[in-house]
């Protein structure tokens, strides 16, 4: 019994990967088993470090938990499995399997693009109205920005499986990417495609453009504020954060914008798997630098923690 009811009588996929060259295969698997790594460690630490320090218990730091959770849980769904096909040569993925990965990376996905609107929305609250910060910033309204963006994920994620998967797939079952995603399944299809792009399109327009609009009109009421500044080094401090994270949010959107808010007609499959890597591979792996490595606040607690672990192996010696 398969995971949806389909019409066809695919039971499995072949993903095509990155590359079919000999030569690249352990040289990608080492590089993406390296990515991969990174991400872990940075996201898992990041969300340890703000859990082990008190200090860290603010709600700029529960949004970077959440942003490292999705991260880790996204990177999860396509990167272990691309590097096993460089290591053992086997893309074969099953239906029910083709199923699970698209919802798990498009939830994840979408819950990342809504939870940076809340992490700006934070920011410029923080900088623009920082004597009302603390109750404007409450718990409830900090669940809320949290919860809601993994409602609208897990939602839209629901509806991208049940469409696409609703087709008939007989045409081939060779997926000419290296994940499951939602325009490469579409080329596979000999149903009627139309309703399918026009659910992608409204849906990624909605995500992209609403949290955009979030985000810029963050970011450009903290840049009017950081002007008004008087120090000198807080400008640059605060230039420095905002242009960092403003880098990573350009990448994420720009690749989104690339993959989704075009005609499948204009889709270069090659193009489109190069631009996938930043986004489910790259930019998990920047986000711990970008948003949190570079905090004085972080760099603090990462030297508490480890200083605890020193003095812990010490006593145990």
């Amino acid at each position: 019994m398969t995971l949806m009811e389909n019409i066809s009588e695919v039971t499995e996929f072949i993903l095509v990967g990155l590359t079919d060259a000999p030569e690249m295969q352990i040289p990608l698997f080492i590089i993406l088993f390296l990515i991969y790594l990174i991400t872990l460690v940075g996201n898992l630490g990041m969300i340890m470090l703000i859990l082990l320090d008190s200090r860290l218990h603010t709600p700029m730091y529960f949004f970077l938990s959440n942003l490292s959770l999705v991260d880790c849980v996204y990177a999860s769904a396509v990167t272990p499995k691309v590097i096993v096909g460089f290591l053992t040569g086997n893309k074969i993925i099953s239906y029910n399997a083709c199923a699970v990965q698209m919802f798990f990376f498009a939830a994840f996905a979408t819950i990342e693009s809504f939870l940076l609107a809340s992490m700006a929305f934070d920011r410029h609250v923080a900088v623009c109205k920082p004597l009302h910060y603390t109750t404007t910033m409450t718990i409830t309204v900090c669940a809320l920005l949290v919860a809601g963006p993994y409602i609208c994920g897990l939602l839209e994620s629901s509806i991208h499986v049940a469409f696409t998967f609703h087709l008939s797939f007989c045409h081939s079952n060779v997926v000419n990417h290296f994940f499951c995603d939602i325009p490469p399944l579409l080329a596979l299809s000999c149903s009627d495609i139309n309703t399918n792009e026009i659910v992608l399109f409204i849906l990624a327009a909605f995500n992209v453009f609403f949290t955009l609009l979030i985000i810029l009109n963050s970011y450009l009421f903290i840049f009017i504020a950081i002007l008004r500044m008087h120090s000198t080094e807080g400008q640059k401090k605060a230039f420095s954060t905002c242009v960092s994270h403003l880098t990573t949010v350009s990448i994420f959107y720009g690749t989104i914008i690339f993959m989704y808010l075009q005609p499948s007609s204009s889709h270069s499959m090659d193009t489109d798997k190069m631009a996938s890597v930043f986004y489910t591979m790259v930019i998990p792996m920047l986000n711990p630098l970008v948003y949190s490595l570079r905090n004085k606040e972080v760099k603090n607690a990462f030297t508490k923690v480890v200083g605890k672990a020193k003095s812990s192996l010490a006593l145990a010696y």
